[in-house]
């Protein structure tokens, strides 16, 4: 694995303790189909929940929240419908959340998690 490939899975490391923390039930991570992956599936109560995690250093190109562009934002939906049409899902609805990761050059990483954004 890479640098950003460990870095990433580091940051999503972080993300499903914050979640499952939060009282989530994470059933799936890095789901791969055509349309692209979804970095986390998992559960609040009774609404399923699609998670894109973006991990930064503090300082780097952009901060994690600045990811979710309109186009990013699309993609996620149609990663929603292809994951209920083959999996199902909970009476809820579906919620796409963001969960931010910043890492700093010392002390501990700062988790933000966004609901809803998309």
């Amino acid at each position: 694995m890479n640098a950003r490939g460990a870095l990433g899975r580091y940051g999503e490391d972080l993300a499903v303790r914050l979640l499952t923390g939060a009282g989530m039930s994470v059933r799936k991570r890095n789901w791969r189909c055509r349309a692209g992956e979804i970095d986390i599936v998992a559960v609040d109560g009774d609404v399923l929940v699609l998670c894109e995690v973006k991990t930064r250093r503090v300082g780097a190109f952009e901060h994690p929240m600045a990811a979710i562009t309109p186009v990013k934002a699309e993609r996620l939906r149609r990663l929603a419908e292809v994951w209920l049409h083959r999996h199902g899902g909970p009476p809820g609805g579906v919620r796409i959340d963001l969960v931010g990761v910043l890492l700093p050059r010392r002390g501990a990483p700062v988790l933000e998690h966004v609901r809803g954004v998309a």
